[in-house]
């Protein structure tokens, strides 16, 4: 099995790692309401997926209703 001869200073390492951090998640507004969501979703504000709806949305009870 291959062993690395020396080891790796931390300036090379920390070079290496610097692509792993996360980026910032793609979204794309939702035509029928303009909230953000993950680009080919169903919207989970209003349920819409290509101009059509898929799932009702849950409608949230106040605190006042309780």
């Amino acid at each position: 099995m291959a062993v690395p001869k020396r080891r790796k200073s931390k300036s090379k390492v920390r070079m290496k790692r610097a692509h792993h951090a996360i980026g910032k998640p793609n979204l794309v507004p939702c035509p029928n309401c303009n909230s953000f969501r993950p680009p080919h979703r169903i919207c989970p504000v209003c349920g819409f997926y290509k101009d059509r709806v898929v799932l009702e949305p849950k409608v949230r009870k106040s605190n006042e209703e309780t």
